[in-house]
């Protein structure tokens, strides 16, 4: 609701945008009527709060097409790249803030929370914009070479799992925008079915936004996991366990760690849920037409319609991955399980 009211508050509207500034009355007119424009914002609000709740987002006035169909073409991109960059963030942010911790008030710990500071301040759409320059420019003729933009190379097409294994699909159905859904993640979807030239030519592209996106959640995680861990690691049980003689990478892994992951994984639900709703300057720098550049270029255009489809949707995947970190502590710590 918020956003509803928020981007009809912006100045400017549809008809404007869209067929231009010196677009006549009639027309307008015309366009808002045909558009269901023309009625109170209250009126237009319950409709769409009616058709939210039928899973009906509505028609978007710049492609003249249901916003669920573009849904379909631009969430796995992005979902691709968010996991891309959120798995990087907790391969590399883990262990650094471990290492961190267990080097504590040494040149160690001190470099890596300073490159953990950088990596925070750092503009996302600068690095991406210098990532391209070495890798794509000042390296294209080296095995180190990557593309710097686009989603695979021209002349490269992804073929949908359902088409290379036969299946017969009732084109429009639920059924089939499910599969098309899913075979719109190009990594996973040539994984199963073996295309492995599509597979890492949709790898080698998503390589460098992965690592630009990737750069803020690696530097948050590095910095929760150091804090937590420095904190479990003072406790009483942690000394019992030196004094007993049990090696220190034992003391780190099997005690301290366990019970330093709460923070952690609470930090790493919340990036995911970021990283789906944050990627517009990422998408926007290597060209990727996903969820984020979407959003920003209906806002620009003031398409309503994918404004707050899109919205509706983050903000419910947002919802759908807190909830299951909520529930991941009870697997995590025996102690919740008992409460």
């Amino acid at each position: 609701m918020v956003v509803f009211l928020l981007i009809r508050a912006i100045p400017g509207d549809p008809c404007t945008s869209l067929l231009g500034e010196r677009a006549t009355e009639e027309a307008c007119a015309r366009f808002n009527e045909a558009n269901g424009l023309d009625r109170p914002v209250l009126v237009q609000l319950g409709i769409y709060m009616k058709n939210v709740f039928t899973f009906n987002l509505g028609d978007s006035v710049r492609f003249s097409r249901p916003v669920s169909q573009l849904l379909i073409e631009r969430l796995p991109l992005t979902t691709e790249l968010a996991l891309s960059a959120l798995t990087l963030a907790v391969l590399v942010g883990i262990p650094l803030g471990v290492l961190a911790a267990r080097r504590h008030n040494t040149a160690i710990d001190t470099g890596t929370m300073a490159l953990a500071n950088i990596g925070v301040s750092m503009p996302v759409f600068w690095l991406g914009l210098m990532l391209a320059y070495i890798f794509a420019l000042l390296l294209r003729d080296t095995a180190f070479a990557l593309p710097p933009s686009g989603r695979l190379s021209a002349g490269v097409f992804s073929i949908p799992y359902f088409e290379v294994w036969g299946w017969q699909l009732e084109e429009g159905s639920t059924a089939a925008r499910v599969h098309e859904y899913i075979s719109n993640h190009y990594i996973f979807n040539n994984l199963i079915t073996g295309q492995w030239e599509v597979f890492w030519d949709a790898v080698k592209h998503m390589i460098l936004p992965a690592v630009a996106l990737a750069t803020i959640p690696l530097s948050i995680i590095a910095r929760i996991t150091r804090s937590s861990l420095l904190e479990v690691m003072g406790k009483d049980f942690i000394r019992t366990a030196r004094a007993k003689g049990v090696k220190e990478r034992w003391v780190v892994r099997s005690h301290a760690f366990r019970n330093a992951i709460l923070p952690v994984v609470t930090i790493i639900g919340l990036q995911l849920g970021a990283l789906l709703g944050g990627a517009v300057l990422t998408e926007t720098v290597f060209n990727l037409a996903g969820v984020g550049r979407a959003l920003f270029d209906a806002i620009t255009g003031r398409d309503y319609a994918i404004v707050q489809g899109f919205t509706v949707v983050v903000a419910g995947v947002y919802v759908i991955v807190n909830l299951l970190v909520d529930l991941s502590y009870a697997y995590l710590d025996p102690r919740i399980r008992l409460e």
